[in-house]
């Protein structure tokens, strides 16, 4: 019979090292029933019938989040045998609010005391014995990231499983609140099972709206009677007043079991008073995406993909296909498909991984240090002056990987106006997938300047501010940002085998998606570059006379007043709604490249019909990094934003606001260097450049609406 384990924590209590040290490479990963949250799962290391449930990483048993609801409700319905409970040892008060609740449910519980190589090197100890007699549960000393006491943990975890009995001590609440909740019990009794009675009570009278539909009217009516008397009694809420007896528990039995070794400042906070700096924070998280990108892109990332371009698709792989399949008799334009179309078109934004693998390395290590989280405080108090809190800045972050995780990662924020926005906004952040074009332009025609990779991160981040701060003065999202409540955990060198698999993760991801849309869209785009109808018959063609040229060339006048009105340009664009990846592979099956070698001299005038200009070329690049994402990004979109109406609204505006953008930048740069003639398009471009501004600096209709009536009380 298969024990099944819950793995709960904190977010950043480092239970993502955690699941990975339990269950190794027996993984499998999808989504919870109905919802788009993920669902990982695993075998336990050593214990193959012993299945580990991975729930979203959590603060609270509160329904606030929808990572929350699905972790309370998995717990409570599907019972699993043994929760493990991951805890970090270096700060047990607030993580010991989540197990205050966790241990009301009445499931075996095992504490995993986390990041204990931390406390000991701070001189700092912890009784384990002492806090499981307080607790009445098993706590295990590890460390996820050095690999100690694991196995302790994992035999800890089924002995309790399969025990199946519950032994935890459920804390008595002050003498009022506890014969409050005394009473609630008297009104469940047989209407939950036994041991969750507790858990039940306790949401009750927090006026639990999700708990509240279990029951039948009377009930709820009979305990908000009790409630009310209670916060009557204590001149208080009964969720302030459950949360302060919390804390008030937990300090008690911190209080017995943690010893501090030295007062004063840590070495986390000494770093802390540096990179958080009000003054130097920005500029040093500037400085550091900068030299990320500099490595990445135009430092070791160069030679890891000049060679991959150069030597193993130019001089290995394309040369030998070709060769073997003309040996075999094959037709010529059976070995320009596979060799021009799709090797060709997938080796070129394949030639990229490295440096994509080297950003995410950076990032992750960024990442697992600690920094991160530091940025997203750092970026609250950015944020919040325009109408978002830090919350959205995870989402930012995550999207820098990837925009289809960074969607998802807008659940976490509670205000349904700020996730939207959100929503709307994150893939305006370069993805691992643009950087190839980002690549390719900076590459090609600006002589491989390693500035622009980094100015476009930046860029995008500018575009997200202005695109909020315009979006919050609307109705539709108008309304104070939501708190944002986050652990900053302690500073620790990051585990090697878990950066570099979290590596592998993202470089996967895209090589897969290289293997598969990307095959079709090379095999597609190579037909429609290839075939078409001259003279009236239907064939292989010249290029002018191709499909591509055919659809490109009917669009083509869109796109002309951003300076990219030629139909290879405009072609290479629309491949970009089905893949990012797809540009830069569109580019190079037009062009009769088959793949593209990085900062080749001779490929100015193999872009020439391209880009007319290097300004032309920053345009272009301009509208796909913030126009509508890939397929992949849209379709989750349309999934997590919940409505039709913002659906489509976000896909118009990630549209305008990209078109506007490379408009302004051709037409008014252009016109100040003396590349484009002042003319009706010029015209357009300063119209939009006011009413962005407008709408930019108009007073919030909402604010004011509030001082007036403010001022009518008054």
């Amino acid at each position: 019979m298969s024990i099944k384990i819950a793995l709960v924590g904190n977010p950043n209590c480092g239970k993502t090292t955690m699941f990975n040290a339990m269950t190794g490479a027996n993984q499998y990963v999808g989504n919870w029933p109905g919802v788009t949250v993920e669902k990982k799962e695993g075998k336990l290391r050593g214990y193959p019938d012993a299945v580990v449930t991975d729930l979203p990483g959590i603060y609270s048993l509160s329904p606030y989040t929808l990572e929350e609801v699905v972790s309370r409700n998995y717990i409570i319905d599907e019972h699993p045998d043994v929760v493990v409970n991951l805890v970090d040892a270096t700060n047990l008060e607030r993580n010991l609010y989540l197990t205050t609740q966790v241990m009301e449910m009445g499931i075996p519980v095992v504490i995993a005391l986390n990041m204990m190589d931390v406390v000991k090197k701070n001189g700092d100890k912890i009784d384990a014995v002492k806090m499981s007699n307080e607790l009445g549960c098993p706590v295990v000393e590890v460390s996820a990231l050095k690999g100690t006491g694991l196995k302790e943990l994992f035999d800890k975890a089924v002995e309790v499983g399969n025990a199946k009995t519950y032994s935890g001590h459920q804390h008595k609440f002050a003498p009022a609140v506890e014969e409050a909740l005394v009473k609630i019990e008297g009104l469940l009794e047989g209407k939950v099972p036994q041991a969750q009675l507790r858990w039940h009570a306790v949401k009750l009278f927090e006026r639990d709206d999700k708990v509240q539909t279990k029951f039948d009217a009377a009930t709820v009516n009979s305990v908000d009677e009790i409630t009310s008397a209670c916060e009557t009694a204590l001149d208080d809420d009964s969720e302030s007043i459950i949360t302060n007896e919390r804390y008030e528990y937990i300090t008690s039995i911190i209080g017995k079991i943690y010893k501090k070794a030295r007062q004063g400042m840590s070495v986390s906070d000494k770093i802390d008073r540096i990179v958080t700096n009000r003054i130097l924070a920005l500029p040093i998280f500037v400085v550091m995406m900068t030299l990320v990108y500099y490595i990445a892109v135009s430092s070791l990332g160069t030679i890891v993909t000049d060679w991959t371009n150069d030597t193993l698709f130019g001089e290995w792989i394309q040369p030998a296909v070709g060769t073997f399949l003309e040996n075999a008799g094959a037709a010529d334009w059976v070995v320009s498909l596979v060799v021009d179309g799709i090797i060709g078109g997938i080796g070129a934004p394949v030639g990229f991984a490295p440096q994509m693998a080297i950003v995410f390395f950076f990032l992750s290590i960024l990442e697992d240090c600690g920094y991160m989280a530091r940025v997203a405080f750092i970026m609250d108090r950015i944020f919040r002056r325009f109408g978002l809190s830090g919350k959205s800045f995870i989402p930012f972050l995550i999207s820098s990987g990837c925009g289809v995780p960074g969607i998802m990662a807008t659940r976490t924020i509670e205000n349904e106006k700020d996730r939207r926005m959100t929503m709307m906004t994150t893939t305006a952040i370069p993805c691992g997938a643009k950087l190839p074009v980002i690549a390719t332009i900076a590459g090609f025609l600006m002589g491989g300047a390693w500035w622009v990779a980094p100015l476009m991160y930046f860029a995008g981040i500018i575009v997200v501010i202005v695109s909020c701060i315009i979006l919050k003065k609307t109705q539709m999202f108008s309304g104070d940002p939501a708190p944002f409540v986050m652990e900053l955990p302690q500073y620790h060198v990051p585990s090697l085998k878990g950066v570099l698999l979290h590596v592998w993760e993202r470089v996967w991801a895209f090589l897969k998606k290289a293997g598969t849309i990307l095959f079709v869209c090379c095999a597609v785009m190579w037909f429609l570059g290839s075939f078409g109808i001259q003279d009236g018959v239907f064939g292989l063609v010249d290029t002018d006379y191709c499909f591509l040229a055919t659809i490109g060339g009917a669009i083509a006048w869109i796109f002309a007043p951003l300076g990219f009105g030629t139909w290879q340009a405009v072609a290479s664009s629309l491949s970009g709604f089905v893949a990012k990846e797809g540009i830069v592979s569109t580019m190079g099956v037009l062009s009769g490249l088959g793949e593209i070698e990085e900062y080749a001299p001779d490929m100015h005038a193999q872009f020439a019909a391209f880009f007319p200009t290097s300004l032309s070329a920053i345009s272009f690049l301009l509208f796909n990094l913030f126009d509508s994402p890939c397929l992949a990004a849209i379709s989750t979109t349309a999934k997590e934003i919940g409505s039709r109406k913002f659906f489509w609204f976000a896909i118009v505006f990630q549209n305008v606001m990209a078109y506007a953008i490379s408009l302004m930048v051709y037409q008014l740069v252009g016109l100040a260097l003396g590349e484009v003639q002042f003319g009706a398009a010029t015209v357009a471009a300063a119209v939009v450049l006011v009413l962005i501004l407008y709408f930019l600096f108009r007073p919030d209709p909402a604010k004011q609406l509030q001082r007036r009536a403010a001022a009518a009380k008054a």
